[in-house]
């Protein structure tokens, strides 16, 4: 497919969006070097968010969600062995039902070994895509996989959908640590709001709009927005998403940048430095 000016779009999820914890989104273009974020949405349900994924393309977006859960433990609670069969099969359940299944899973488990990473987890740094506390990745996973499966959208790596509509995993967090290390830069709680997190974020914009990710991304971002001012970080991931799914854009034509060592049951994170580490400890390089 070509398309000198790519409609990028960036998506900060969340397993239960309300009108004070929205979906957050980025709309950008990209023209396969300069990524303009030309304006911000806030989506207070799903209803958004899926009317969002059968909008005609072509687009391509990031979203920030763990697309599957790790082989070891689809093979040890013994969900279907294939992606798509296995959202299906969680698609079935009740919200209450699937948390009492991880929940179950983990209980006898020794410690150390009741939540399980994928490949990608473990070259992001991103914790197991089955934790429903703290941060609920397993019920963003639990709500948004099963949605991207029926709006039958193109995951590369995990299923062959409409290639107008291209749909590709994000993690803002990988991102950042490179960019200020593990400073906190984000907090809903408005009470633990801090200036030197409204400093952290200021930074990391800086970082991008001076041209710090071209290095590993190849993609310049420009902007005229003020997203600094939105302590609970969710527009600046929704960008930081917007950027790694540009850059798998520009990869088109080599997998858009995935790894030849990714898992087709549990997928992958699209982010340069990532991808390679998956490689290079797969091959021992």
């Amino acid at each position: 497919m070509i398309c000198k000016n790519m409609k990028v779009i960036g998506i900060d999820f969340t397993s239960r969006p309300t009108k004070f914890k929205p979906l957050t989104c980025a709309i950008c273009g990209f023209d396969d070097e300069t990524l303009v974020v030309k304006r911000l949405a806030e989506w207070p349900d799903f209803e958004h968010f899926e009317n969002f994924l059968i909008t005609s393309g072509p687009w391509v977006a990031g979203i920030d969600f763990p697309f599957g859960q790790s082989r070891k433990f689809i093979k040890n609670i013994h969900w279907p062995n294939n992606w798509s069969d296995y959202v299906k099969f969680v698609a079935k359940m009740k919200r209450d039902e699937y948390r009492k299944s991880l929940n179950d899973y983990r209980e006898h488990r020794p410690y150390g070994d009741k939540e399980h990473k994928r490949a990608t987890d473990i070259a992001a740094g991103s914790i197991s895509p089955q934790k429903i506390y703290g941060v609920p990745v397993g019920l963003m996973f639990f709500e948004g996989a099963p949605r991207l499966l029926e709006a039958g959208v193109t995951l590369p790596g995990l299923i062959e959908g409409d290639p107008k509509r291209i749909v590709f995993e994000a993690y803002p967090g990988v991102l950042v640590r490179r960019l200020i290390g593990r400073r906190s830069y984000k907090q809903d709680d408005k009470t633990k709001q801090t200036g030197d997190q409204l400093k952290a974020r200021g930074e990391i914009l800086d970082q991008i709009l001076s041209g710090t990710c071209f290095e590993n991304f190849k993609v310049v971002v420009k902007t005229h927005i003020d997203i600094n001012e939105d302590a609970s970080g969710d527009k600046l991931d929704a960008v930081l998403c917007a950027i790694q799914a540009a850059w798998a854009w520009k990869k088109r034509d080599r997998r858009y940048g995935r790894p030849h060592s990714a898992d087709k049951l549990e997928g992958w994170i699209a982010d340069p430095v990532t991808c390679r580490a998956m490689d290079d400890t797969a091959f021992g390089c």
